[in-house]
């Protein structure tokens, strides 16, 4: 596969955030480069690279990162964002600020959907110990999205009927193709319940029921996994609301070997 230029900006411990330019054949494949190059540093915001950024010759598509060293225009900021969503760094830093953990109502009729933000650093541990926390799963639902690797249609697979201990370990199991991939959305459906616990692909948290008397249970399960009180906010900004980039891990599939590889794993295509 041919390699892609980015720029991407990382956090320190200590010291003023960098710039630095790395080549990767996806964006999380770049990013992870970057990373890298730099101790206990973490991407805090990213951008395709300029044309004279990036270096010629011997140097090309040998995994070499160019070190752009501290910049004041850098996003003042040491968010750590969830795996898989990051936003550009083109993004002002006091929109960046207002990115932060909440929940709040979403109005849809009847409906109940609450959506709850957790730290960025937490998410796979909070949505799977939410998981933990559910009376009942009885199938879980894959959507692999249509930016996936540049594009295709969204695809939507189903498993079988499963039951709590069985979708924790298919998570547990998959959580560099499915909880930590930008491209992938997950819901866990609770028939009976007339209830469904959703990994958006922004990495919230979202509590849909026919049931309000569920809200209380389900923020009290978010609570205790993210080990830390969730506030309620008037307005919830999330990634969706700035300019951003989903990618996957470096470990992730292309969007033909995740399909087969869900196919292989019995889940049944339905949309």
């Amino acid at each position: 596969m041919n390699q892609a230029w980015y720029r991407v900006a990382l956090a320190h411990r200590d010291g003023p955030p960098t710039l630095a330019v790395a080549p990767g054949e996806h964006l999380g494949a770049a990013i992870a480069t970057a990373a890298s190059r730099f101790k206990e540093s973490w991407p805090i915001a990213v951008a395709p690279a300029n044309a004279d950024e990036v270096p010629l010759g011997e140097s090309v598509g040998k995994g070499v990162v160019v070190d752009k060293g501290a910049a004041v225009e850098l996003p003042a900021t040491t968010t750590r964002w969830p795996s898989g969503v990051i936003p550009s760094l083109s993004v002002p830093a006091h929109k960046l600020a207002a990115i932060r953990p909440g929940w709040m109502r979403h109005t849809d009729g009847d409906l109940l959907v609450i959506e709850a933000q957790v730290p960025g650093e937490v998410v796979g541990e909070a949505f799977l110990g939410v998981v933990e926390k559910l009376p009942v799963a009885d199938n879980l639902e894959v959507r692999v999205l249509d930016h996936h690797d540049g594009g295709g249609p969204t695809e939507v697979w189903l498993t079988p009927r499963l039951d709590v201990k069985k979708a924790i370990r298919f998570l547990d199991d998959q959580d560099f193709e499915l909880i930590e991939n930008g491209h992938v959305e997950l819901s866990i459906y609770l028939r009976k319940e007339k209830s469904t616990l959703r990994l958006s692909e922004h990495k919230t948290i979202v509590w849909l029921s026919d049931d309000p008397d569920t809200a209380a249970r389900f923020l009290g399960w978010v609570n205790d996994a993210a080990e830390t009180e969730i506030p309620e906010v008037s307005e919830l900004v999330t990634l969706a609301d700035v300019a951003h980039f989903h990618y996957r891990p470096p470990r992730a599939s292309t969007r033909q070997r995740m399909l087969a590889r869900l196919n292989s794993m019995k889940l049944r295509r339905v949309g």
